[in-house]
């Protein structure tokens, strides 16, 4: 049986309900009995920014998403750093986790996202055209936007050869060190690498507002272009260096004009082609080089795509046969299919011919600057030089603290009994190293250095043998003094340093040059199908688009019920076609963007396909192939305008132009004239009007008005407009007029055959 709650118990559940109202008030922003609102500060919103975004935006340019003059990025200084730290450089490979567990004491921002770091500076991932780590296991592939790499614990690695030249005498205090974010390390703001890095390998990076693309380069070219640069600044880098060098191979097509571009800019683009291989035998065409842009799924996508929509018949299958040794994709085609023309349509149609686009932007000095290659190379060698000059001063240093050492032990030697009888009479350990600098005339260093040899080295032969080196010391002194006052000493270190790692780590190029000149190259118009046909217009605003070899079997056009064709215009499926609608608006487009009909089917519906208003129709339509003669505009008011159509030519593929003709009265009828060509008006009281287009003054602009070629009474408009050959009547000069404007003759009924006079085949 329950027992009733006390009194006491009401009163706590009441003081927590209080207690939660009182955390909503504060939540909400209210406070005490009064829920009067907390005080709102207005601030402008460049300060807002300032403040609050401005830190962040700066902190992802500066720390995270643009690399630096070295060629890397935050992440992968401190992981490279790391590695070199745990003894991989030289030692055995070792669990990826162990690697992402002990970066993290340098990097905080968890243990996947140096992990994908990682990924990509292996080998096995196949990103880098020089790889910065060595690796075993699955780390998944730069090509393939499915295959995943494996977890950490399955995976190891280590640092390949090639980083003993990011780390050289990075001890002999060649760059800055700082306090790593909880200030129990020391990392390096900079790796002192003795090659120009930041250009050896690909790196992209997204910053807020900015981005970085830079291309790889091939490092034997690399370097020989460097110690020329070294030698003439001025040299004119691409015959050196030519292009950029991808890991994935491929083509390049060569334009020299754009890659001078690049070089000096830091910004364009080129195109790379994939590389294949033909077996005829099995009708097969083999992809086994890719650009680096793309990745083999995207390209199974792209020609499953144009197989769906027909745009290409003579592919039957597509197979990823990628295995260890290396990409293949096979690409399954007909019988007696010309496999070159096809690949060449497949370079236009697919990611197989894909864009690479250069952004060289890199932090200097905290800044980010977009620098052309020879700009790179600037900076890059005036960091190394620096570098070089700090290893000079610290090796310079410490030999002089060794002879200045040795200069001391030297005084010794004139009396070992002497140093043996001070340190012997010393009453006091402290007063010892005192003793040997007022006995010998020697400093404090010189002196514990003397009293720290052991006993048994304070001998004749011991201090000889070490004061020995000081005469090669003092000429190693001289000369590294001298190498650091000249600038060409400190350059002729670098270039040994550029040839060593030339010779030592140099590969032939992966990626060919293909002179885009040299390149069968392919366009759009290109694989436009051309061929003859007829286009037909309806009064409800259908067309229809025949080939004429249908058009020859084909028996009545079907339309809907109570339309009726209004024009029909014969061309070719390559032609661009123009349209004029009762709205004064021109409407433009490729005759082989409407769809192929078939006599039964009622064509497109214009309001659909151009876009038009609800209560809009198109009236005319033509071929404007070369953009010659005039087109002839009828108004209701009985004038004619003669506009060139050449007015509607448009150096863009514009899709519409407004103000096609003048609007002050309703158009009748339109017509194109090539040469000087009869017209006739009729107007509603049964007066015809022939005259000639000769006599029409031609209009400046598109919107003209027009002349007045046939005067009305009031009230009465002009009802048909039609070329001469339209003009059914016995004696039709009777009814040419010489002079505009004109009142033109009333038609005899009787003169008039049985067909009503209308727009006619132009």
């Amino acid at each position: 049986m329950p027992r009733k709650k006390d009194a006491g118990e009401h009163g706590r559940r009441k003081s927590h309900k209080e207690e939660i109202k009182e955390a909503a008030r504060r939540q909400a922003g209210l406070s005490g009995e009064t829920l009067e609102p907390a005080v709102i500060v207005q601030q402008p919103i460049t300060e807002t920014l300032e403040k609050n975004y401005m830190p962040y935006a700066m902190s992802v340019i500066v720390s995270r998403a643009i690399p630096e003059i070295d060629g890397f990025k935050p992440a992968h200084r401190k992981l490279l750093y790391t590695m070199y730290k745990m003894g991989l450089l030289n030692g055995a490979r070792t669990k990826s986790a162990n690697v992402v567990g002990q970066t993290m004491k340098l990097n905080p921002h968890g243990d996947q996202a140096i992990y994908d770091t990682l990924v990509r500076l292996t080998r096995g991932n196949g990103s880098l055209l020089h790889p910065y780590i060595d690796s075993k296991g699955n780390f998944g592939k730069q090509y393939s936007r499915d295959m995943q790499c494996a977890a950490p614990r399955y995976t190891e690695v280590r640092l390949e050869k090639l980083c003993e030249e990011l780390f050289r005498h990075i001890d002999f205090d060649t760059v800055d060190f700082i306090n790593n974010y909880d200030g129990t390390m020391q990392e390096p703001t900079l790796l002192p690498a003795t090659f120009p890095s930041v250009l050896l390998n690909q790196n992209q990076g997204i910053a807020v507002g900015m981005a970085s693309n830079i291309a790889p380069f091939n490092l034997r070219e690399l370097c020989r272009a460097t110690a020329a640069y070294i030698d003439d600044p001025s040299v004119d880098l691409l015959p050196l260096m030519p292009a950029p060098d991808f890991p994935g191979g491929a083509l390049l097509l060569y334009d020299q004009a754009q890659m001078q571009a690049i070089y000096q800019t830091g910004r364009g683009s080129f195109k790379l082609r994939a590389r294949y291989r033909l077996d005829t035998k099995n009708n097969l065409i083999e992809i086994y080089e890719i650009p680096y842009s793309t990745t083999v799924e995207q390209i199974i996508d792209d020609l499953a795509g144009l197989v769906k929509s027909g745009k290409v018949r003579d592919i039957t299958d597509v197979r990823d046969e990628t295995d260890l040794e290396g990409l293949k994709l096979a690409i399954e085609c007909k019988r007696n299919t010309d496999m070159d023309a096809l690949m060449s349509r497949l370079y236009l149609q697919t990611n197989l011919e894909a864009s690479f686009s250069c952004n060289f932007n890199i932090l200097v000095n905290g800044s980010p600057r977009v620098m052309g290659v020879k700009q790179i190379l600037g900076e890059w060698l005036s960091f190394r030089r620096n570098c070089v000059r700090r290893e000079v001063a610290f090796e310079l240093q410490r030999k002089q603290d060794r002879l200045h050492l040795l200069q001391g032990l030297e005084k010794i030697l004139l009396d070992i009994d002497k140093a043996i009888q001070i340190i012997r009479q010393t009453e006091k350990e402290e007063e010892v190293v005192p003793n040997l600098c007022r006995g010998f005339s020697i400093d404090v260093i010189q002196a514990d250095y003397v009293a720290e040899i052991k006993l048994r080295n304070l001998n004749r032969e011991y201090i000889l043998k070490r004061t020995a080196d000081m005469k090669q010391l003092e000429q190693d002194i001289r000369e590294l003094e001298q190498t650091l006052g000249e600038r060409e000493r400190i350059d002729a270190r670098i270039k040994v340093d550029l040839q060593r790692v030339s010779d030592k780590y140099g590969q032939d190029r992966r990626t060919e040059i293909l002179h885009a000149a040299k390149a069968e190259t392919l366009t759009r118009d290109d694989l436009i199908e051309d061929y003859r046909l007829r286009l037909f217009l309806t009064h409800d605003g259908y067309l229809k688009k025949l080939a004429l070899t249908s058009l020859r079997s084909a028996g009545d056009l079907k339309t809907k019920e109570d339309d009726y064709i209004i024009q029909s215009v014969e061309g070719s499926n390559k032609q661009e076609l123009i349209l004029f609608s009762d709205r004064q608006t021109c409407y433009k487009m490729m005759v082989h963007e409407i769809a192929d009909q078939k006599p039964s089917d009622l064509g497109e519906y214009l309001t659909n396909l151009l876009g038009l208003a609800a209560d809009e129709r198109i009236i005319y339509l033509l071929f404007p192939d070369q953009y010659e003669g005039d087109l002839m505009f009828a108004f209701a008011n009985g004038k004619v305008s003669r506009t060139p159509l050449k007015n509607y030519e448009t150096k863009t593929r514009r899709r519409r132009l407004l103000n096609a003709y003048g609007g002050k009265a309703p158009l009748v009828g339109m017509s194109l004239a090539l040469t000087d060509r009869d017209y006739v008006l009729r107007s509603d009281d049964g007066k015809v009007c022939l005259f000639s287009s000769a006599l029409v003054s031609l209009m400046s602009s598109r919107s003209g008005n027009g002349i007045q070629v046939m005067t009305l009474r009031k009230d009465r408009k002009i009802v048909a407009f039609a070329p001469a050959e339209g003009f059914a009547v016995e004696e039709p000069e009777h009814y040419r007029v010489r002079k505009i404007p004109a009142r033109g003759l009333v038609m005899k009924e009787e003169l008039l055959e049985a067909r009503q006079m209308g727009f006619e085949d132009v």
